[in-house]
């Protein structure tokens, strides 16, 4: 049995050991051992389980796991949930009338399931009748949930930001049907900026966060029409979000050639790294357009400056970034928002510190 005065460190680091190695039996036993001793399961979830995920992500992103051990790792943290939600169920009393009726679900694109997971089981452990519709969850399909269950608060869930204009069409949807709002995850902001620049009715930093907000009542909206996207965003009226997304496939194929005279050496990689270039290519175009969506650059210089930083740890410099950013530049003469994004991206980049030892361009794995 896990010694009470075990710290949440101490666990992290037990936890942290058995993700890494892809073991299911000792993670959950990690966990289960920490409940016998005394641990309540909310500090489990969100103290223990959670920040090791987040060092799961760290870790990839320094280069230092895997994409599969990354993989292998969140699935074994899945696990380990399922197994507290299974150890608390057990033990709850039968009978207890629910706090209320909520329905969690990801933005529709976005399969990081795993935050919205953890605010669910959260809500349940606080009395909550909570339906949990998953990643990638339709509009449609989430509007159809509302009508048969009626819920008190919808609490959407998004991680990428180029998913705010989907997350915008869900909100407006889910308000429009007279259920509010809560918005949460790393796509609205650090500060819930985006969320509520796209009219959700409040937003959550974190699991606690949002039961907080939920213990504090959130009003329902009159049903009403579903409201058009200038009516938040008026600055769209200038139709360069919907130029940036009409021409995503062009944008990214005249990169692609123009990189090719830039760097003589792109015309010798394999099918697979090509793939992988033209892969961040359209990344750059995606955050681009959201950056334009919400009229934002940070969203576009942020994503610039991890990508960066992604690049360095795998020996890749960021002139490849300075290049396609030009690149797009010159085929965006007409679009005074677009241009002004393109130009903070590349000050950016300017000022990271991240570039390795120069050396020809390379796709990353």
């Amino acid at each position: 049995m896990t010694d009470p005065r075990t710290s949440a460190a101490e666990l992290r680091d037990h936890l942290w050991r058995a993700v890494t190695e892809g073991s299911e039996p000792a993670a959950v036993d990690v966990v289960t051992a920490a409940a016998d001793a005394g641990w309540d399961e909310e500090g489990l979830l969100l103290d223990v389980v959670a920040a090791v995920q987040v060092k799961v992500g760290a870790e990839w992103a320094a280069n230092r796991i895997t994409v599969a051990r990354e993989h292998a790792a969140t699935a074994v943290n899945d696990r380990v949930v399922a197994a507290l939600v299974h150890r608390s169920a057990a033990r709850r009393p039968r009978g207890a009338a629910p706090r209320g009726r909520v329905t969690v679900s990801c933005v529709d694109g976005e399969w990081h399931a795993f935050p919205a997971r953890l605010v669910t089981e959260v809500l349940r452990l606080r009395g909550w009748h909570v339906d949990y519709l998953g990643a990638q969850t339709p509009t449609p399909h989430l509007v159809a949930h509302l009508h048969d269950t009626d819920p008190g608060a919808v609490l959407l869930s998004g991680s990428l930001p180029t998913h705010l204009p989907a997350a915008h069409a869900a909100i407006t949807a889910c308000q429009a049907v007279g259920v509010p709002v809560l918005a949460g995850g790393r796509a609205f902001g650090p500060d819930g900026r985006f969320a509520r620049a796209l009219g959700a009715d409040r937003w959550a930093a974190d699991a606690r966060g949002a039961a907080a907000v939920l213990e504090g009542g959130l009003p329902r909206p009159l049903p009403t029409a579903v409201r058009q996207t200038v009516d938040d965003l008026p600055h769209l009226a200038d139709q360069e979000y919907t130029m940036a997304v009409r021409s995503r496939g062009s944008l990214v194929r005249r990169t692609m050639t123009d990189l090719e005279h830039r760097f003589p050496a792109l015309r010798g990689y394999s099918d697979e790294q090509r793939e992988h270039t033209a892969e961040d290519i359209a990344h750059i175009v995606d955050f681009l357009a959201t950056a334009l969506y919400v009229d934002d650059p940070e969203v576009f210089t942020s994503f610039l400056t991890w990508t960066a930083e992604i690049l360095a740890a795998r020996r890749v410099p960021a002139d490849s970034l300075r290049t396609a950013l030009d690149i797009l530049a010159g085929q965006s003469r007409d679009a005074p928002r677009t241009l002004a994004m393109l130009r903070a991206g590349a000050a950016a980049l300017r000022d990271h510190p991240a570039d390795p030892p120069a050396q020809e361009l390379a796709a990353h794995a």
